[in-house]
């Protein structure tokens, strides 16, 4: 059953993607995804959703359509634009059957025939505000590491001051002048690194869904550099074993 469900998964993120890639390009002159499909299952609409807002780095929704022409969408936000607030503008619209949610997530309900209309009207309500977030995007720090420093017991300190949400985010960890000792792919969308410090400590870090975007690029061209990278740490577990995980959110040669 699981196996099945991530079969679906993969399945409805790759039509979910194409779909974007097709109606947005790159997406950026865009400033809200929405994507739509008959058969996608409403359950995994969510995961669909903030995997789009990832990859595009833009508010996205994703609608699963029953045969009768109504759809159930789940939406995920980026960082200083409200969501919610749209999603009930386009309710007071009549746009939508229901709809609601908070600053960075929403559902909603919404008959095919308004579809069209919903992304013009979510393209209007967001365009200056998002693209104004997007030409200034910067990455809050919490904090800077070195790679050994990065270790379990830190993971344990991380973990009791959990748990994050929206309103409370995962801290978000620089990793400055380290050598990026490797960078590899990891299946057909990941991006697997080692970050080795000047004192020959390394960590180990994953780009996820990163193999076709500029933080993938840079990765597999700049093996062998000195850079800075920036993520958050977590414990990986495999086969019965702990370990530390990195996980990669951007990075930059070092000067």
């Amino acid at each position: 059953l699981n196996r099945e469900r991530q079969a679906m998964e993969a399945v409805m993120l790759a039509e979910a993607e194409a779909e974007a890639m097709a109606e947005y390009g790159t997406g950026e002159k865009a400033s809200v995804i929405v994507t739509a499909k008959e058969h996608w299952h409403p359950g995994i609409v969510g995961l669909l959703a903030a995997r789009l807002k990832e990859k595009f780095k833009r508010p996205a929704f994703a609608i699963a359509f029953d045969p009768l022409g109504k759809g159930t969408g789940s939406g995920r936000s980026i960082n200083g634009f409200d969501m919610g607030r749209m999603v009930r503008a386009a309710v007071d619209e009549g746009l939508l059957v229901k709809g609601g949610g908070h600053a960075m997530a929403a559902g909603l309900t919404v008959d095919r025939a308004n579809l069209g209309r919903l992304r013009s009207f979510f393209e209007e309500q967001a365009s200056t505000q998002v693209l104004a977030l997007a030409a200034n995007q910067t990455l809050k720090i919490d904090g800077a590491i070195g790679a050994s420093g990065a270790t379990l017991a830190l993971i344990d300190q991380l973990e009791a001051a959990g748990p994050y949400g929206s309103g409370h985010p995962q801290p978000i960890f620089a990793v400055p002048l380290h050598r990026l000792k490797d960078a590899r792919p990891v299946g057909t969308t990941h991006i697997k690194i080692t970050l080795e410090g000047m004192d020959g400590s390394r960590l180990e870090g994953i780009a996820f869904r990163a193999a076709e975007t500029d933080l993938g690029h840079f990765l597999m061209n700049n093996r062998g550099s000195q850079v800075h990278v920036a993520g958050t740490l977590s414990a990986d577990h495999w086969q019965g074993n702990r370990r530390v995980q990195f996980r990669v959110m951007d990075a930059a040669k070092a000067p």
